[in-house]
């Protein structure tokens, strides 16, 4: 399957109102399995900062077990999922509308767990600091030169600045799989 190349666009102020949009749409198609709203993660959800354009949402579930129930709901409204990711132990993840034209990505992560909270604690990081922000943005456009063809090694390449940001903030740092680059 192909992918989508990497590129870094400056923020654009519409992508809270595509998250928005989106999530108007899933919540409905979640609700039997949602343990609390559906956030804008990642760095479209960070005013400022530059970002690929496409917006991740993270609906927080009360048990992954039974969320495994939503794929085919999710499959019919045009999400791909992705059977082999290598974190399924803790989350599940779709695509829309292909890989090839990402728009949005969706993380179902059990509310309480540890990736959850280190998703919103990364991005409440940046959020809150401009220095911060500027360093990630800057390691962003350096790895999407090094790696323009291979998203999965431009996000593992990110999971060293992830971490120190997060035990800077205090947090656990979850341990995850590397991507299969």
């Amino acid at each position: 399957m192909s992918d989508q190349q990497i590129t870094v666009h400056a923020y654009d102020a519409t992508w809270p109102d595509r998250f928005a949009d989106q999530q108007a749409i899933v919540t409905p198609l979640l609700e039997p399995w949602l343990a609390g709203p559906i956030e804008h993660i990642g760095s479209t959800s960070v005013p400022g900062l530059r970002a690929k354009p496409v917006i991740d949402m993270l609906a927080p579930v009360r048990s992954l077990a039974a969320a495994q129930a939503v794929i085919p709901v999710l499959r019919r409204a045009g999400w791909w999922d992705w059977p082999d990711d290598p974190n399924s132990s803790y989350r599940l993840w779709f695509l829309r509308p292909s890989p090839q034209a990402r728009t949005h990505h969706l993380h179902m992560i059990e509310r309480d767990d540890v990736h959850a909270r280190a998703l919103l604690m990364f991005r409440d990081a940046l959020r809150a600091d401009a220095a911060l922000r500027q360093n990630y943005a800057d390691l962003k456009d350096r790895l999407a030169v090094e790696h323009p063809d291979n998203r999965n090694a431009y996000t593992n390449a990110k999971g060293d600045f992830v971490a120190q940001v997060l035990r800077g903030a205090g947090a656990d740092v979850p341990s995850r799989g590397l991507l299969p680059e």
